[in-house]
């Protein structure tokens, strides 16, 4: 994996998630096809359910919003066509994108700058740890 600046401009910080999502949901879609594609051809995937899914947690609403409302607005004709491929996979719901609150988005610990108390919630959230792991000697 690796990381790199949106090669497109937003107008708005909604524009900016979507574009972010859409992004993400490409990779994410691709990998899924290929595990499909693998189960298909006997390979043992595992969990054996009949059908592979993925759960995006976002953490604007308005972003969702576009993502699960197929209305063309003023304010969103503009974005192209290519940010929209997803959408399918949304209404066949192989793809779920749920709202999360911004102060429990673990994806933040990557993006930004945080407090010390949010960074170190964060931090166990993502590592899975119950209680607050401090090093020795601290």
């Amino acid at each position: 994996w690796t990381s790199k600046r949106q090669t497109l401009i937003a107008l708005s910080t909604t524009e900016a998630e979507y574009i972010a999502l859409s992004t993400t949901l490409r990779k994410v879609i691709a990998i899924k096809n290929l595990m499909d594609e693998l189960r298909d051809r006997g390979f043992p995937i595992q969990p054996t359910v009949p059908k592979i899914t993925c759960k995006v947690f976002e953490d604007n609403k308005s972003c969702i919003e576009i993502a699960t409302n197929h209305k063309t607005r003023p304010r969103t004709k503009h974005l192209s066509v290519r940010l929209h491929h997803f959408r399918s996979h949304v209404v066949n719901k192989t793809v779920s994108i749920e709202h999360i609150s911004t102060k429990e988005q673990v994806a933040d610990i990557f993006t930004k700058p945080l407090p010390k108390i949010q960074f170190e919630k964060l931090r166990n959230k993502l590592m899975n740890w119950t209680t607050p792991r401090r090093r020795e000697g601290v």
